[in-house]
């Protein structure tokens, strides 16, 4: 499977994250729910890689990519905190679509520091995208 419908389909679990977020997250703390939510998919995540034969320790990242992974991991946990924090308190499509402005982020991370080339089509997308952010808030 190419990656489109790969990124497809994670987009719609994403939108499912919200809302089953929005609705979990009634009568209980936002950091005691995104802990919750973390264990829960590391033992998935644990049982899927075991199940597809995946899990070998001598292919464990060590050093550089064990770092940024840890990094990555780490903003991660940072987004789900923030998100669920807003999704206690502001509207799910509006929580979902600012949260989306990371797509924004991440071409102006990719341009600074991945090298990645500037383009205006690139520009444009990301600002129709702040727009349509702006719109759904």
């Amino acid at each position: 499977m190419g990656w489109i419908p790969l990124a497809v389909i994670g987009a719609g679990f994403a939108a499912l994250v919200a809302i089953f977020g929005k609705i979990g997250l009634q009568g209980i703390d936002t950091t005691t729910a995104t802990t919750v939510r973390a264990v829960i998919m590391a033992a998935f995540l644990l049982v899927v890689a075991f199940m597809l034969g995946k899990l070998h320790i001598a292919d464990l990242p060590h050093g550089k990519p064990l770092l940024f992974i840890a990094l990555s991991g780490v903003a991660g946990a940072l987004s789900w905190l923030a998100m669920f924090a807003a999704l206690k308190v502001g509207p799910a499509p509006g929580v979902a679509a600012l949260d989306r402005l990371s797509v924004v982020f991440v071409l102006v991370f990719s341009i600074l520091f991945l090298g990645t080339q500037f383009s205006w089509k690139a520009v444009a997308g990301a600002g129709l995208m702040f727009a349509g952010a702006l719109l759904l808030i």
